[in-house]
Order: C-alpha cells, then sequence, then structure tokens
C-alpha cells in the first residue's frame, strides 16, 4: 500500500501474509480488534511498523487503525456525506494520526539507519512508470474472474517478474447503479478475486502488490445511462509499477 507520511512523501509499504492489522480501542489503545488487509481502503490513516528488507523493500510488521477512522474512511468510499462537525472531529483525528506516524517514523530510524534513506527515495519518487496493464470486465453484479481473462493476467504477471522493483496496483470499479453501499462491495469483491489469481496462479508475492483498492463508483469511464457504459464501468485495473528512480527516469 502507499501511505502518505509528513516528512517523507509518498512511501511504499509491503503487506505480507505476517502483517497484523489491528483496530486498537480503548483510551490507551490497549484493547485491540484483528482485521484482514482489505481493511486498509484509501484514506484511512494508519499506524505502521516494521522494518527494511534486503531488497529495500520496507515491510510492516503491524499497521494499527482507530475504528472512527474506518467508518470515516469507509463512508467517504461509500460517497456517504459526513456532517459538518463529524468532518471538524476527524480532521483533528486525522491531524493527531499524522504527528504519531510521524513519531513512529523517528522511532524507526532511531532503531535502522537506512530506513530514512529508503524514506526520502520513496518521497522524492513518488511518480511511477507504467510497463504494463490488463483490464478485467465483469457481468452486472458479478465478482468472478472470467477465463477469458486469465491468459492475459498470467501473462501480465510473467512480465512484472523481469522488471527490476515492480508493484502491481489493484482497483476494483462498479457501474454507478444500485446502492453506494452495494457498488462499494462489488468493486472491493472483484479487486480481491482478481488479486487471489495473481497469487495464487500468477504467482506474484504479496510483498510487491498495493493493497487492492475498492474505487466503487469513481472514475467511471463510461455513461451509466445505457448498457454499455454499464459493463464499461464494472471492471478491475490491474497494473504493473515502477519507481522512475529505480528505472532511472
Amino acid at each position: 500500500m502507499m501511505v502518505k507520511t509528513q516528512n517523507a512523501g509518498i512511501m511504499v509499504v509491503a503487506l505480507t501474509p505476517e502483517t497484523q492489522v489491528d483496530e486498537v480501542q480503548g483510551l490507551f489503545h490497549l484493547r485491540r480488534k484483528e482485521f484482514g488487509l482489505t481493511a486498509l481502503v484509501p484514506g484511512l490513516p494508519v499506524q505502521v511498523k516494521g522494518s527494511m528488507n534486503d531488497n529495500h523493500q520496507f515491510i510492516a510488521d503491524t499497521v494499527k487503525f482507530k475504528g472512527s477512522d474506518l467508518k470515516m474512511a469507509e463512508d467517504i468510499q461509500a460517497g456517504l456525506t459526513p456532517t459538518a462537525q463529524q468532518a471538524q472531529e476527524n480532521e483533528q483525528q486525522i491531524g493527531a494520526n499524522s504527528k504519531k506516524i510521524a513519531m513512529d517514523q523517528q522511532e524507526i530510524a532511531a532503531n535502522q539507519t537506512d530506513i530514512l534513506a529508503a524514506n526520502k527515495r520513496f518521497g522524492e519518487l513518488g511518480e511511477y512508470n507504467i510497463l504494463g496493464e490488463v483490464t478485467v470486465y465483469f457481468g452486472n453484479g458479478k465478482t468472478d474472474v472470467d477465463p477469458q481473462y486469465r491468459p492475459q493476467l498470467l501473462a501480465l504477471a510473467q512480465k512484472a517478474m523481469t522488471i527490476d522493483g515492480y508493484i502491481i496496483q489493484v482497483q476494483g470499479y462498479a457501474s454507478a447503479v444500485g446502492s453506494a453501499a452495494l457498488n462499494q462491495k462489488l468493486s472491493m469483491d472483484r479487486a480481491d478475486n482478481v488479486l487471489a489469481f495473481l497469487e495464487q496462479d500468477g504467482r506474484v508475492p504479496l510483498t510487491n502488490v498495493l493493497a487492492p483498492g475498492a474505487m466503487g463508483t469513481t472514475d467511471q469511464v463510461a455513461s451509466n445511462q445505457s448498457t454499455e457504459g454499464q459493463a464499461e464501468n464494472r471492471r478491475v485495473v490491474v497494473r504493473i509499477l515502477q519507481n522512475k528512480g529505480i528505472a532511472g527516469t
């Protein structure tokens, strides 16, 4: 996943099956509730702890967040508008979490000196080259990957493995038909199923995959006034990304 920090700009954080994702509870955050990686929706303020591996990838050991922040991020993804008071309260919470993230970054740097250099590298090289792309389309209300797209996804996975420092980005979308909550779930399920195929059949390591994005009805590429347009919006876009710094461009 991509994390925006106060000091280092955009930082790429690798998530693994061992990464612990928790919702912290209580005044001193002593209680926690475990979640899956799919809880890490875009816009969610998080506290990340981990270390750098030999391939200069920052591997997350733990990712923590507040339940109120998750509710806010999910509402935004579903197209819901919070009240002015809620927005102000969440802004304050986001500010507090941003300060906490900055403190954690300093703590990590104190324990491992090369992390700051890596963070700086990711911050300066926040833009990526797109070196491959496949779009998978879905039937109305469907989330399973149609067999016709599997050869394209396998070819994309094979190409990715020939690229130094590649990252796979998976973003799911839905047409603007039906409720916002349903479309949000459909976009997540579609992204999850495509990602599962890439990992299981394409042998793409989790450390090279960003957390799947449930984009809901954002970025509609065609009009929803026709069945053809709706079909174009029901999609998952898979991209091979390479940091421009690694590519030297």
